[in-house]
C-alpha cells in the first residue's frame, strides 16, 4: 500500500447472509454442509464478474469448480485482496455478526425460543399493551400472516412469533394497527426483554392486503439491544470522523455511533442508490451498509434463483461503484452469516463469510488467509490511525505487498 496515500473514506458493505460454507463448528448449529454461495451459484441467474475480479473465487475453500464458470472473469490477478472470515462469537444472527465485524465479540448466544416465549412474558406483554397475542411460535414471516392475519383483523390481537434467531417479532396490519402504534408496542417489548430474556432484536412487521393476499410492507423496524461495549462506530465517531449508516445499521447498533442514519425502506436497490450518493459526496470516515434482501427476501424463503438474481444485480451495480471510488477510498465487502436457500430449513446458517478489499491505491492480489470477523474493525481503525476492540489489523499485509 502506498504509504503516501491518506485514507479518507471506507465503504463497508455487508451482503446480508452471503456465507461461503465451511464453518468448523457448523454441526453444533445443525448447519453442517450449508454453503449459501455454492447453492446460489447453481442457478442460471447467477452472475458475479465484478466480485470475481475482486477475488471472490480466489478465497481458500471457495474456488469455483470448472463446470460452474458462469459469471467468472479470472484472467490475470484479481484487483482486490481477499480473505475467508470466521466468526468467534456464539450465534449466527445479524446482530452478533455485525457486532463482531465492529470489534465486539459475544461470548454467550442471545436466547432463542423454539417452543415460543414463556407464558409470563406473553402475559406481561398483553397487560402492558392491552392487546391479546396470537401464535407465539417459531414461524415463517410470510406464512404467519397468511395463517393468522384474518384472525388478527377480526380480533385486534397482535401476531407474535419468533424463529431460530433471537427475535421477538410483532406483525400487525397497517389498517388495524397504525405503524407508529406498532412501533410503540415494540418499544414496550424491548423494555421488557432484558436479562435472561434479552433477545437480540424486537422486530416490527407491518403488513397489508386482504385475506388470501396479505403481504409485508417496507416499514419494518428493528429494535436491538444496545451493544454492551464500544464498537468500531463509537470509536470512529469519538475521533471526530463521520459514520454513515445505510440500511439496517442504525437498527442493529440501536442508533449508537452514527453521525448520520440514512436508513433504507425499499430494499437493496434503495440501499445501493444511497451508497452511490454517499460516494459522490464529501465526508471523512466510514459508510457502513447492510443490504438485507439477500437474507430477508430470498434466503429465508428458499428462493435460490431470486438470491442469484440479487447477487447479479449487486454485481452489475458494483462495476459502476468501483469506477467512482477515489484513490483515498477503501471498499470492503463481506457478510454477517449464511442463509442457504437450498437448505431444508429457512433459518440462518453458521458459515464462514467472504472478505474482499479494494482501493484504487492498492495493487490487489493479496491472499489475507483465514481471519476473524473482528479483524475488519481492527483494520478500519488502523486505516485511520486508531486502535481498540477485538481483532488484528490486516493492513500490514496490504502495505507489505503494496
Amino acid at each position: 500500500m502506498n504509504k503516501d496515500i491518506k485514507i479518507g473514506r471506507v465503504f463497508l458493505i455487508v451482503l446480508d447472509s452471503l456465507g461461503i460454507g465451511g464453518a468448523p463448528d457448523a454441526a453444533l448449529y445443525g448447519d453442517e454442509g450449508s454453503d449459501t454461495l455454492r447453492s446460489v451459484m447453481k442457478s442460471p441467474f447467477f452472475r458475479a464478474r465484478n466480485l470475481g475480479k475482486l477475488g471472490l473465487f480466489r478465497i481458500a475453500g471457495n474456488e469455483e469448480p470448472e463446470e460452474e464458470e458462469k459469471g467468472r472473469e479470472m484472467s490475470g490477478p484479481p484487483c482486490g485482496s481477499f480473505a475467508r472470515l470466521r466468526e468467534e462469537s456464539k450465534g449466527k444472527d445479524t446482530t452478533t455478526g455485525h457486532w463482531e465485524l465492529a470489534g465486539l465479540i459475544s461470548d454467550a448466544p442471545f436466547p432463542t425460543y423454539p417452543e415460543g416465549f414463556p407464558e409470563e412474558v406473553i402475559s406481561e406483554f398483553e397487560r402492558r399493551t392491552g392487546r391479546g397475542v396470537l401464535c407465539n411460535r417459531p414461524y415463517s414471516g410470510t406464512e404467519v400472516i397468511r395463517d393468522y392475519g384474518e384472525e388478527h383483523l377480526r380480533t385486534g390481537k397482535l401476531i407474535v412469533y419468533t424463529s431460530a434467531d433471537s427475535v421477538f417479532q410483532i406483525a400487525a396490519h397497517e389498517e388495524k394497527v397504525p405503524v407508529e402504534e406498532l412501533y410503540g408496542y415494540c418499544r414496550i417489548a424491548r423494555a421488557m426483554l432484558t436479562g435472561e430474556n434479552g433477545v437480540g432484536r424486537v422486530i416490527a412487521r407491518p403488513f397489508a392486503g386482504m385475506p388470501g393476499n396479505f403481504y409485508r410492507t417496507s416499514r419494518r423496524h428493528d429494535f436491538s439491544l444496545p451493544p454492551p461495549g464500544a464498537t468500531l462506530l463509537d470509536r470512529l465517531k469519538g475521533a471526530g470522523l463521520d459514520v454513515l449508516g445505510v440500511g439496517k445499521i442504525g437498527d442493529i447498533f440501536a442508533g449508537r455511533g452514527l453521525t448520520e442514519n440514512l436508513g433504507v425502506n425499499a430494499g437493496n436497490d434503495d440501499g445501493m442508490a444511497k451508497t452511490m450518493r454517499c460516494a459522490k459526496r464529501e465526508f471523512r470516515g466510514l459508510c457502513f451498509v447492510n443490504l438485507v434482501d439477500f437474507d430477508e427476501k430470498y434466503g429465508h424463503r428458499n428462493d435460490v434463483d431470486g438470491y442469484a438474481s440479487a447477487v447479479a444485480r449487486f454485481d452489475d451495480w458494483l462495476g459502476g461503484f468501483l469506477s467512482v471510488l477515489r484513490p483515498e477510498d477503501v471498499l470492503m465487502i463481506t457478510a454477517d452469516h449464511g442463509c442457504d436457500p437450498a437448505a431444508s430449513g429457512t433459518d440462518h446458517s453458521r458459515e464462514d463469510v467472504p472478505l474482499l478489499v479494494y482501493s484504487p491505491s492498492l495493487p490487489g492480489g493479496t491472499d489475507l488467509g483465514v481471519r476473524r470477523f473482528s479483524d475488519v474493525s481492527a483494520s478500519v481503525l488502523d486505516l485511520f490511525g486508531l486502535r481498540g476492540g477485538a481483532g488484528e489489523s490486516f493492513l500490514p499485509l496490504l502495505r507489505k505487498n503494496g
